[in-house]
């Protein structure tokens, strides 16, 4: 397979003798009534709803679906016809999705070890993207993702929907205001139902399926369904856990409620208790990130089978102060509870009367595209709800602690540096060989 930059230079000297570098191509100016043309890369699960939450926006219009497997683009493909009555374009290559200058946004809904690259194209190819989370699959590659899109001056969204939450927003407004008092603690739960996968060894590449594209960046093992298309979550070269998958939304959470970065202690314990299949990550994980120096602590954990709840909550967040706590329970609702007897306090969710100066209409996935969308509309990046610094810090987050994991042994971080204190070992997991022709580049 070519690079994106091998691929585009042969396409700007076909017919020439003279090889030249890509040049960067012009932010499209947009007026009120133009048109944004869209790409959704990734199509077997969440891109589903990335296409819907595009196509629902004014004078927004998806016009390629991208996915190395072409049996799910000609599905996707039909779905979009019957629902939409149009037509629509498919490429299994999003080096040629990243080449067309008729598209002017992509959406990333691939698997994690290709949203960083996915996102670099694009800003070098001018475009803007909305990436879902993890943003990153390794701290490296997120820095310089931010890299990317301030060095092209791009609009880059990261798909934590709970941002554009008019709910979650006044739970983080009460909480600077000190409805509960010092914050000092914040709780992650992930407590999701995941069955044993089995193991189903390996298996000829099923047609239609351009299985190097798919593995892209990341080692390319024998293929087997254990991987392709979803479970690639639970293998480190391919995903982070669910604790890099369904937790970003909570470990974003976590460091926007605490108003905090990166964490300078780490340490993290866990394991495989119930299932002898070919997961590779732990299916309960507990992580603790210390914040020494501004006297807070984030507790993180992931649990995957029967469990009890947490105030209500099996997905979400609690946060601690000494007035009270709050609960966000999933992505568009609180609770607050007071004192040493949990008296009820102020509580919330999307739909109803929240005051934060945001519509009824701007919660979920749909919401999340809308501020996206305006935007790109704008080229103001202040206006985003989830700017890509948020992606890189709230998925390093998560990398920190399966990093601590993997080591076994509690971790020292430096959040300027980014990286370890005199550990060579844990700096190493910092980031990945890349293979030819999908490599994260050290300058962007």
């Amino acid at each position: 397979m070519e690079s994106r930059r091998s691929f585009i230079k042969k396409t700007a000297a076909a017919g020439s003798a003279v090889i030249v570098a890509p040049t960067i191509l012009p932010a499209r100016v947009f007026g009120a009534n133009d048109r944004i043309n869209a790409a959704v890369l990734g199509l077997n699960g969440r891109g589903k709803n990335h296409v819907k939450g595009l196509m629902v926006q004014d004078n927004v219009q998806v016009t390629t679906l991208c996915d190395p497997d072409m049996n799910i683009l000609k599905k996707r493909q039909k779905d979009f016809q019957e629902t939409y009555s149009k037509d629509v374009a498919l490429e299994q290559d999003l080096r040629r999705v990243m080449d067309d200058k008729d598209i002017d946004v992509v959406s990333i809904a691939s698997p994690n070890h290709w949203h960083a690259l996915s996102v670099i194209w694009a800003c070098q190819a001018g475009k803007d993207s909305y990436v879902e989370k993890p943003g990153s699959h390794n701290i490296w590659e997120g820095r310089k993702m931010v890299e990317a899109a301030q060095k092209y001056d791009r609009i880059v969204q990261h798909g934590v929907q709970l941002r554009s939450s008019p709910a979650v927003n006044e739970a983080i407004e009460l909480m600077r205001d000190g409805y509960i008092g010092r914050v000092y603690m914040a709780r992650g739960l992930v407590f999701r139902w995941r069955a044993d996968i089995g193991d189903k060894g390996f298996s000829p590449v099923p047609d239609g399926v351009d299985y190097d594209l798919w593995t892209g960046p990341a080692p390319k093992r024998p293929f087997t369904e254990n991987l392709v298309h979803y479970n690639w979550h639970w293998h480190w070269d391919y995903g982070n856990g669910d604790v890099g998958n369904q937790g970003i939304h909570e470990t974003d959470l976590c460091m926007w409620g605490l108003d905090v970065g990166l964490p300078t202690k780490i340490t993290s314990m866990g394991g495989k208790f119930l299932w002898d299949d070919c997961k590779e990550v732990p299916e309960v994980l507990t992580s603790v990130y210390n914040y020494p120096e501004e006297n807070k602590i984030i507790q993180f954990e992931v649990r995957p089978w029967c469990t009890n709840t947490e105030q209500g909550a099996t997905v979400g967040n609690i946060f601690y102060g000494d007035k009270g706590i709050l609960v966000v329970d999933g992505y568009d609702k609180y609770k607050t509870y007071l004192g040493k007897n949990r008296e009820p306090g102020k509580s919330g969710e999307d739909g109803g009367d929240t005051g934060t100066g945001m519509a009824r209409g701007d919660g979920g996935t749909d919401g999340h595209f809308a501020n996206f969308i305006e935007a790109v509309r704008k080229h103001d990046k202040t206006i985003l709800n989830g700017p890509v610094e948020t992606a890189h810090l709230s998925s390093g987050l998560a990398h920190l602690g399966n990093i601590a994991y993997r080591l076994d042994r509690v971790l020292t971080f430096n959040p300027d540096s980014e990286r370890f204190v005199n550990d060579p070992e844990a700096d190493k997991m910092l980031t990945r060989n890349y293979r030819d022709d999908f490599v994260v580049p050290n300058r962007v």
